[in-house]
This record gives C-alpha cells, structure tokens and sequence, in this order.
C-alpha cells in the first residue's frame, strides 16, 4: 500500500509537468487554417519571398491531400480548432537573465538551465511557437559548429536552409508534414562541420502552453564528413480539456563517414495529437540512430526512418511507446536500402495499460541493386491488462535477392512468478511492477545519457501507477 508520503512525491512528481504558465502574448494568429494565416506567419518572422512562397505551395499540397484512414483515430481533429501561432517573448533572449520571468520559471521548473550547465554542449529552449533561448558553449562555436533556431538559420543561413529543407522529407511526402511545411515555427537548424566530434549532447526543449495549440517545429541537422553529433528533444505540455496538436519535421542529414544521433523522450499531455515525421538520409559509411520514446500524448503517429542511399550506410531505431488509458500510439519505424551492403536495425518495444493500445508498423524496402544489404526487425510487447491491446504491421518490400531480411515479435505479460519473487523481497505490487517494465525497456534505457535514463525510469513509475490488473 502506498503511504502518504509516496502520493505525495507522486503529486509532486506529475506537477512538475502539468502547470500553466500565464502570458501576455507578443503575436497570436486567428484560430483555423488559412492563406492569411500563413501571409501573417511570414510576415511576424519577416521572412524572404522564397519562404514565403515554400510555405504556399505546402498549404496547397495539404489542401488537396486526404486525411490518413489507417493509424489512429483522427475523426475528432478538428484543423479549425487550433492557433497556428503565438509568440510567447518579442524576441529571442541570448542570456538567460533577459528571459521574461513567468519563463524563465517554467523552464527552471524542468530543469533545463541545470542541464544545459551540466551537461550539455548548447541548449534551445522553445515556448509555443517559438524558440525563446538559445546558446552554444564557445568551444564548440569555435570549431564552426552552428546550433541556432530554425528562424535565424532563414535570416543567417538562407543557401544553407534553401539547399537541404524538405529534400528528406517532401511537403507531400504525407498530409501533416504538408501542414508542418506550411506553418512551420521554431525548431533547430544544426550544422556540424567535417571531422568535428561534438561530444556531449545538443539539447532542445519543446513545451506547449498555450490552450488549443497547434506546434510545428522544424528540425534540419547536417553531419558533414566523418563528423560526430548527438542531439536530445524534450517535450511536455500541461493537460487541458480542449486538444492540442503537435506537428513536427526533422530532416538529418549523414554525410560520409559521419555519426548521428537523435533522442526523443516525448511526454506530452493526454490531449495532444502528435503527429511527427522523421527522417534521415546516410551517405557512404555513415551511421544515424533514433532512440525514440514515446509516454505522454493521447494519440501518437510517429515512424522515424533512415535512408540507406550510400554504400555501407547503416541505421538503427530504438523505440518505446508505454500506452496508458485513453492513449493509443501507432509507431514504428522504417529502412529504406538504396545501396549495396547497407544495414538496419529496428528494435521496439511497447508497453500496454488500462485499456491502452500501442501498434508497430514498419517498413522495410530493399530496392534494386542493394546487393548484401541486412535487416533486423525486433518487436517485443508487453500487456499489463487483459483490456489493454497491440498490434504488429510489418511491411516488407524487398526487390533484391542477395539479402538477409530478419522480423521476430513477441507478446507477453507480467510473469505471476516474478511478481511473486519481488514481492517476497518487501516490494509492493506496484513498486514490483515498475521494476520488470524497467528491466523489460532496458535496451532503450541504456543507450540514453544518465541524467535522462533517470528521468526516464521516474516516468514510468509514474505510468505505473495503480498496478497491473
């Protein structure tokens, strides 16, 4: 039985994520969709006509594109609903100290000016729709790396921007990165020169404040030859009745040689509809990892995916997803082989409660000519309930012979005799829970930095809470 100072904690605990901040908006949007929403969009940013014009060709693509009839249910979302954007600061605060200080405490609230001077190498911070701090440690400003919002990479970096947006990920490439592209805001624009080794992590935080929002952050990341970057994404949200949705677009790009790595620990409210598309395009000998979590939103589609386009080219996607009542994620992953001796790894794991559901769907395509090209795709499930469900959707469209494509999947629950064993040692139900589903997730765990392995595992105790049935 858990005491009193345990619910305490715990209410401590989920606080820590679900509060509002009150703010009086520099610049909001009307509700709904809209050329006019877009001509103001750019207008607020001050952007250049080619911009502009990007974002008008999208809104016509996702105009004319149907909705999605598979994945989740999206027959409640309503694209009339949300403000496409609301600007929470006049401008971006270089140091924290000039960052307003309703922010200033929400951020401090997540930790975040901790992390940045412990261990990260450059942190962006963004509230609603856009980035209100950012900075990069000088000594990795002096080996040319630039870590700045998507906005002032537009102003600072235009060829750059113009040469590599929307080349991995194509306004049509699917309905909601047509939306993205058309009302993009915020995100991270990272470039790594060749051979540089960042270190430790790059970090951006992602939070919604606001009631009914719609977020769009785009991400571009270039690895350029033999260099070394891994790169962290945070979100929350505090929980409102009315929806919100969370549109990202990440485009990375791996040149040859180089190493990329991209984490997601996502822990949105149970209101937001988070619909992401990522991607990653490898060139010869080099290698891009996805390490995916997925603990907070109500409906969730998301398949990050790596493009095997140069010869020896190698991905690996490791993915949780932890469904929770009224939450259904539909996620996955996917590997596309271009060239020969290519290789992938997909390993997910999901994790289903009080009535969740938590679906794998993947791809993977071998395309002709991609001689000696591998695949392994791994799908564990874990059902906590009899209520709770799961499915598996894998695709294989393998048009080479000289290959070895690997697919296993498994479903199972909570062993009664592990339980028993915990429990025998002093452990509640509960706390003996939490401890197999840590042990059931600890290949994704352990490839995170410790800080946030941590934070991991205090999250699942919270998804944890009230036992298995």
């Amino acid at each position: 039985m858990a005491t009193n100072h345990d619910a305490l904690r715990d209410l401590k605990e989920q606080d820590r994520y679900d509060f509002t901040t009150e703010i009086e908006y520099a610049q909001t949007s009307r509700r709904g969709i809209g050329e006019d929403v877009v001509r103001q969009i750019s207008a607020y940013k001050g952007e250049p006509q080619w911009m502009l014009d990007f974002r008008l060709k999208a809104l016509d693509v996702f105009n004319r594109m149907p909705m999605p009839t598979w994945g989740v249910d999206l027959g409640p979302l309503d694209f009339e609903e949300f403000y496409y954007y609301m600007r929470a600061t006049p401008e971006k605060a270089r140091s924290w100290d000039d960052v307003p200080d309703a922010i200033k405490d929400t951020f401090e609230k997540l930790g975040i000016p901790e992390a940045e001077r412990k261990f990260l190498a450059g942190v962006e911070t963004q509230m609603d729709s856009e980035s209100v701090y950012s900075s990069l440690k000088e000594e990795w400003e002096r080996h040319g790396i630039i870590f700045v919002d998507m906005d002032t990479a537009v102003r600072q970096y235009p060829d750059l921007v113009r040469e590599h947006i929307s080349k991995v990920v194509p306004i049509g490439d699917n309905k909601f990165a047509a939306l993205n592209s058309a009302f993009w805001s915020g995100g991270s624009f990272v470039y790594v020169p060749a051979g540089v080794q960042v270190e430790i992590p790059l970090q951006a935080y992602f939070r919604i404040n606001a009631q009914s929002l719609g977020q769009f952050e785009r991400t571009i990341i270039i690895a350029e030859e033999g260099s070394n970057v891994h790169y962290i994404e945070g979100c929350t949200a505090p929980q409102y009745t009315t929806a919100a949705l969370h549109t990202g677009v990440i485009e990375i790009f791996v040149k040859r040689g180089a190493r990329a790595r991209y984490t997601t620990i996502q822990n949105w409210s149970r209101n937001v509809y988070n619909l992401v598309t990522q991607r990653a395009m490898v060139w010869e000998d080099g290698a891009m990892f996805w390490t995916d979590g997925n603990l907070g939103s109500g409906r969730t589609m998301k398949y990050p995916a790596v493009v095997l386009r140069g010869e020896r080219a190698h991905g690996e996607i490791l993915s949780i997803a932890f469904a929770g009542r009224d939450q259904h994620y539909d996620a996955g992953a996917k590997a596309i082989h271009l060239a020969p001796h290519t290789t992938s790894l997909i390993n997910s794991k999901s994790i289903s409660k009080d009535n969740g559901r938590a679906d794998y769907r993947g791809l993977i395509k071998v395309n002709p000519g991609a001689v000696g090209a591998q695949a392994k795709v791994r799908c564990d499930a874990l059902l906590l309930d009899p209520e709770s469900q799961t499915s598996t959707y894998p695709y294989m469209d393998v048009q080479e012979d000289d290959v070895k494509i690997e697919h296993e999947a498994t479903v199972s629950k909570i062993s009664e005799d592990q339980l028993f064993y915990l429990m025998s040692r002093g452990l509640t139900e509960e706390r003996a829970a939490a401890m197999i589903v840590s042990g059931f997730l600890e290949p994704f765990i352990k490839e995170l930095p410790m800080e946030y392995a941590v934070e991991l595992n205090r999250l699942i105790a919270l998804q944890m809470e009230g036992g298995v049935g």
